[in-house]
This record gives structure tokens, C-alpha cells and sequence, in this order.
């Protein structure tokens, strides 16, 4: 079985940052693997260590720059990695659903995987749509916010996922199938130093659009980032220092002023 991880470098930022336009300003960012996808990774890497699967490879869409980021997947134990990236891409000031399903979905007909493992959403845009428009796009089975799968695999998959509610379904997809996968499944694992010089010897393919057959139409944009800015909090929050007994006779006092209590 080959599993195909979809993996994504992420901005992040602390609680002060500036915005310049419509981006966060570079000295206020900066950059780690997705989350979810570090699940994902380390759910793909159990199943070929359970001998489920034979091969994981992962898949990244991102400039020269992000390598180190993406060979997080490689020292955790992922066999292989692929890099797309192309100046059609670095032009688009958003890169959609759509385009990344174009994209993804290329890489996945060419390597033709058994499942296909992305994370629920990304922490920067969190569309949280990209895994399933994928599997439409290939025609392949879903299951999406996955938070447990079972350990013996044939021709279908066992799982249980999240639903609205709290609410749990457990459900069989038949293979080949995407899943995106939930924060908590598993327990993502630290890469070892053995593990991060050993990334660095593994195989990192580069593909642009052209060597995928994707028209450069494709990845045009049909949304348009037209700002960003911090929202204003709608209200303000009191904190007091010390225990019950220090605490309690200010709480009541705000308590009443505000009409909560009398």
C-alpha cells in the first residue's frame, strides 16, 4: 500500500504583529508544519510501521524556501517528498481550493496511491475543504475529520469520525480513499536527530505545472483577498491576582456594577 500525505508550511505569529496591506509584515511571521497535517504524517508512518503500508510519500505545494519545513515529513519518517511550485503559483496572491485541487489531484493521479491522508484544515486559511474537493476531483472515497482508524486494512478502511455535536460515526470507506485526518488522533512523534540527517539524504522532488499537465489558467485565483486587519475586541476583560478569599469581594463589585448580581 502507498499512502500519500499532503503536508503544508504554515505562517504563525505571537499575539503582537503587524499587518502592511493586505499581508502579515515578515518580521511578525513566522513559519512551522500544519498542524493537522503533523497528524496526518504521523498516522501514515504508524500504518507502514504496522506493516499496513509500504510506502509514505509527501507532497507539498511551495517555494525553495519551505524545504526544511517539508523535510519535518522526511525525518519523521516519510520515504519521499514531492515539491510543486511554479512562477504561475508564486504570481497568484491567493491560492484557492480549486487551484489546490487541480494541483493535489494531479499528484495523486500520478502516483495513483491507495489512501490519501490530509489534514482537516490548515492553520492559516483554514478552509478545511481542500482534502475532500480533492477526492471528488479523482474520484476516490472520503471520510473527513477522522479521529481513529482501525489497524487492519483490506479492501476498505474502518474509521470513526467527528460529527456536529460531539457526535461520533463510526463508517467503512472503501479504498483507494482520502481522509482528512483530526488533532488527536495520535500522538505526533519528535524528529530524532538520526531522523533529520537521514531527511536530508532522502529523495525531495521538484514538478511545476507543466510536468503535472496543469494549464496555468488553472491556478488563477477566483478569490480576492481585499483586507486585513485586527478585529476590535467587543469587550473588555478583568483579571485579578490572588486567591478566592483576595478575589471574591472585587468580583462581586463588578459583579453588581454591570447588573448581574445584587
Amino acid at each position: 500500500m502507498k499512502i500519500l500525505v499532503t503536508v503544508k508550511e504554515v505562517g504563525t505569529v505571537e499575539d503582537e504583529f503587524d499587518i502592511e496591506g493586505t499581508t502579515i509584515a515578515d518580521r511578525s511571521l513566522n513559519v512551522d508544519l500544519n498542524e493537522w497535517d503533523d497528524y496526518a504524517i504521523e498516522e501514515a508512518v504508524q500504518l507502514q510501521e504496522a506493516g499496513i503500508a509500504d510506502e509514505v510519500v509527501a507532497v507539498t505545494i511551495g517555494p525553495e524556501d519551505c524545504e526544511q519545513t517539508i523535510r519535518q515529513a522526511l525525518a519523521k519518517g516519510a520515504d519521499r517528498a514531492i515539491r510543486v511550485w511554479d512562477d504561475a503559483i508564486a504570481d497568484s496572491d491567493l491560492l484557492d481550493v480549486g487551484a489546490k485541487t487541480e494541483i493535489l489531484g494531479a499528484v495523486v493521479e500520478d502516483e495513483a496511491p491507495d489512501l490519501v491522508l490530509t489534514g482537516v484544515q490548515a492553520d492559516d486559511d483554514s478552509f478545511g475543504a481542500t482534502g475532500v474537493s480533492v477526492a471528488d476531483a479523482v474520484g476516490y472515497e472520503w471520510a473527513a475529520v477522522v479521529n481513529h482508524l482501525e489497524r487492519e486494512f483490506d479492501d476498505a478502511v474502518s474509521l470513526r469520525r467527528e460529527l456536529e455535536g460531539g457526535v461520533e460515526e463510526l463508517t467503512t470507506v472503501e479504498l483507494p480513499a482520502v481522509l482528512t485526518i483530526q488533532t488527536g488522533i495520535n500522538e505526533p512523534r519528535y524528529a530524532s536527530l538520526r531522523g533529520i540527517r537521514q531527511a536530508q539524504r532522502k529523495e525531495l522532488a521538484v514538478a511545476d505545472l507543466a510536468e503535472l499537465g496543469i494549464d496555468e489558467d488553472t491556478v488563477e485565483p477566483t478569490l480576492e483577498l481585499t483586507e486585513m486587519y485586527e478585529p476590535e475586541s467587543e469587550s473588555d476583560v478583568t483579571v485579578w491576582e490572588g486567591g478566592a478569599d483576595d478575589t471574591a469581594s472585587e468580583l462581586a463589585a463588578l459583579l453588581r456594577e454591570k447588573g448581574v448580581a445584587q
